[in-house]
């Protein structure tokens, strides 16, 4: 393997992570729950298609540099709208819709995250 290749692998551990847990959700939730995968990846095709979303995952992405924040800010912040949601105080959200904007904004977020730091390398 490439030395350039094998030092983006090791130096993007947590991005690869990521995107890897997200194909995970998917292969693992059209096994045990395939309507509440289809729902959430259908609110987040739709999610993708406003953009805003899109604007604001590509900004923490590429702007804070440690991607560790982004990553777990956003799990914290997922899971505290998931109990605001189970306790009622947030009646308009569903966990489905949440659920939807975390992988969308962890989504581009890792892959706005290493395009910034990775965009040197040449293959």
């Amino acid at each position: 393997m490439n030395d350039q290749l094998k030092t983006i692998f090791l130096k993007a551990k947590l991005n690869f992570a990521v995107l890897a847990a997200i194909l995970g959700i998917v292969v693992i939730g059209k096994f045990t729950n395939p309507q509440f995968t289809n729902t959430v990846f259908l609110t987040a095709d739709q999610l993708v298609s406003d953009l805003y979303i899109v604007f604001i995952a590509i900004t923490l992405g590429a702007f804070i540099p440690n991607f560790k924040l982004v990553a777990f800010g956003s799990i914290a912040a997922f899971i505290g709208a998931a109990i605001l949601i189970q306790l009622g105080i947030f009646t308009y959200l569903t966990i489905d819709y949440v659920f939807a904007i975390l992988i969308v904004i962890l989504g581009f977020a890792s892959i706005a995250n290493l395009y910034r730091h990775y965009r040197e390398f040449r293959f």
